[in-house]
């Protein structure tokens, strides 16, 4: 969706939304709502410790803590709050939760069985990552058999603001997904954290090996990011017989190689994903 269709989305959109939790994730949310032309004064924001720019959001009209007596109506609510302490806020949001109301939780690991039980309502659970902080991230949704066509084009317009959307219908997948997507930008930067170790180790002044690295990195992402190329593609491209690319990858595509190091780390952050639902 074009950020011009995603931005009139935004502005169709009806009912007062109200997001628990404005951290990081949260936060960059609505940032990403209010640069798409959401009306701020349709939005409340539930956040016991707001940050100096959530509370600045309050003089534009958002409403910061109200009661859910003071909300009237919600249409959607987004659960963005750590999985660990939704044990204690998820029955504080239940109030909110009417028969017809949205709610949308990128939760880590968090069913949407449990969603159902704890607020009610009809749930879309999502896995954004940290790149919608810049509109650059990536999210992926499976939502509940009672959720309307309606009901999923607001969740979509609500979290394409950051960046892209793919949906899924099957929810076991959400696990691997939180694997690859949800943890996959930390692998990027310790990826970028030990190639600047490594420059070092090879004879390089630290602030030189760091900022080689960090260029390298995100210079090859939006390259990644532009081309029509498949990954396996530009690598091959960089890689000339014999050069020394060729001798790197050896290392990096050989036995114990990172291929091996990536399904491992892949399956841990799974595991964990399932664990968090238990």
């Amino acid at each position: 969706m074009a950020a011009s269709n995603t931005a009139n989305a935004l502005r169709d959109i009806t009912g007062t939304i109200v997001l628990a939790g404005a951290g990081k994730m949260g936060g960059a949310m609505l940032t990403g709502w209010l640069a798409g032309g959401l009306d701020p004064k349709r939005v409340a924001v539930i956040e016991p410790h707001p940050s100096d720019e959530i509370g600045a959001l309050a003089a534009k009209g958002i409403r910061l803590n109200p009661a859910p007596n003071e909300t009237g109506a919600v249409a959607t609510l987004v659960v963005a709050v750590k999985p660990q302490m939704f044990g204690e806020a998820g029955p504080a949001l239940k109030p909110f939760v009417g028969p017809s109301t949205l709610v949308v939780s990128i939760m880590a690991g968090t069913p949407i069985v449990a969603l159902e039980k704890v607020c009610g309502g009809s749930v879309v659970r999502a896995m954004p990552n940290t790149p919608a902080a810049i509109g650059r991230g990536i999210t992926v949704a499976v939502a509940a058999n009672n959720v309307s066509a309606a009901q999923r084009a607001v969740a979509d317009s609500l979290l394409r603001a950051t960046g892209s959307v793919e949906w899924v219908d099957d929810e076991s997948l959400m696990d691997a997904v939180t694997a690859v997507s949800g943890s996959g930008p930390a692998y990027i930067f310790l990826l970028a954290e030990e190639l600047a170790r490594a420059g070092v180790e090879a004879g390089l002044p630290a602030e030189l090996a760091t900022r080689l690295a960090r260029e390298t990195v995100a210079g090859s992402g939006e390259l990644l990011h532009r081309s029509q190329e498949t990954s396996a593609t530009l690598r091959k491209n960089v890689t000339s017989p014999g050069g020394t690319t060729a001798a790197a990858l050896e290392v990096l595509m050989g036995d114990g190689g990172l291929q091996p190091l990536m399904i491992r780390a892949v399956a841990a952050a799974t595991r964990r994903s399932k664990e968090l639902a238990k």
